[in-house]
């Protein structure tokens, strides 16, 4: 290996190391599958805020291409599922290698083990699945399953190129891989809001599934499931992790203002429920099966509670800088900003517990959050 590739690597898996719960079969695995074998030479990075972004080109500036590869910033390679050029700059987000960080903090939950079967939903670029592919070794497998059959195509191609064996199918990673199971573990690296029940049924008693649990409410996190012999699974939240909505799983878009809407007052500031803390965004989005987002503007804060069964159901909730009260706008009949209010609030009479006391249980009829213990059912969502 060149000396200044060893070099970026070394750089990476030193920051990768400044993180406590990774041990070091993640780094070690890090330094064997060098990053840069599965990045195009054109993409976009994606280091913080929208306009921080700025465009890579292995050719014209490959200074900059090298540090960005062997930084912490994730690195965008799809705009729009491919309708828009990636040196556009906007456009929704539709595939990448994540950052370094979370894909080094999902494999330590996973915790594959050597000779384990393995099914990784979502490709991407193959980093992740050459990551895993490395960690299971030459007596295990890996399975990634991915719905873009361009961007499966060039995962393949990239997995091969790095010498690489792991297999890459073109398909909707919802319904698993049945032919290719049972596995150990299955890694998902795409956001979820509904577990796909063929998940937990393709996994042997005793495998783990470890996805980025996006229930579309503030906070996102990490879900680790343990598959039981009954055919269920269980688990909790043990961190946080934000991905790119799987396909069959994105918003829908929401009706436009169209002056219909209702004012009226309220005496909850928009930020208690825009900014409130982890654990109550489990229980405020287990509770009401809402999606919420804030917007910040010059002398204005918002929240918006919107329907996802519902376009035409949407309120927002906005704090004028200097007002004392407070306004929610209301489109549709459901009274969405006072039940997310009275979510918050029955979060603060258990106590206001933390991320890490719920938990999740999912069966064949659908998935259940619970507080403590499985027992204690905060919530269900059953499967349409």
């Amino acid at each position: 290996m060149d000396e200044a590739v060893a070099q970026y690597i070394e750089r990476l898996v030193a920051y990768i190391d400044g993180f406590d719960d990774i041990q070091r079969f993640v780094a070690e695995a890090i330094r064997a599958v060098p990053r840069h074998l599965f990045i195009p030479e054109v993409a976009l990075a994606t280091p913080g805020d929208p306009e921080d972004t700025f465009v890579i080109d292995r050719v014209a500036d490959p200074d900059t291409w090298w540090d960005t590869v062997y930084s912490q910033s994730p690195i965008v390679t799809q705009l729009d599922d491919g309708d828009t050029d990636i040196r556009a700059r906007t456009g929704a987000y539709t595939s990448s290698s994540s950052a370094p960080s979370t894909v080094a903090h999902l494999l330590q939950i996973l915790d594959p083990e050597p000779g384990d079967r393995v099914l990784e939903v979502g490709t991407g670029t193959g980093w992740t699945a050459a990551l895993l592919a490395h960690l299971v070794g030459p007596h295990g497998s890996v399975t990634s399953i991915e719905i873009d059959e361009m961007v499966a195509d060039q995962a393949a191609e990239n997995l091969t190129s790095a010498g690489v064996r792991a297999d890459v199918v073109v398909g909707d990673g919802a319904g698993g891989c049945s032919q290719r199971a049972p596995y150990d573990r299955v890694h998902v690296t795409c956001g979820i809001r509904s577990i796909p029940y063929a998940w937990v049924e393709q996994c042997r008693p005793g495998g783990v599934v470890v996805l980025p649990y996006c229930p579309g409410f503030g906070d996102d996190h990490v879900l680790r499931l343990v598959t039981l012999p009954d055919g269920t699974a269980i688990g909790r939240f043990p961190g946080h992790a934000t991905y790119m909505m799987m396909r069959s799983q994105r918003p829908i878009p929401y009706v436009a203002d169209d002056g219909s809407g209702q004012h009226h007052p309220t005496s909850v500031h928009p930020r208690t429920i825009g900014l409130a803390p982890a654990g109550a965004d489990l229980a405020m989005a287990a509770i009401t099966g809402l999606y919420s987002h804030i917007s910040r503007e010059e002398n204005r804060f918002l929240t918006y509670v919107l329907n996802p069964a519902d376009s035409g159901e949407w309120a927002v909730a906005v704090h004028q800088r200097g007002d004392l009260d407070h306004t929610v706008y209301q489109m549709g009949d459901r009274p969405l900003w006072e039940e997310v209010t009275d979510a918050y609030f029955r979060w603060v009479s258990w106590g206001e517990p933390g991320r890490d006391r719920f938990g999740m249980t999912v069966t064949p009829e659908g998935q259940y959050v619970w507080l403590d213990t499985p027992d204690h059912v905060v919530c269900g969502l059953s499967r349409g």
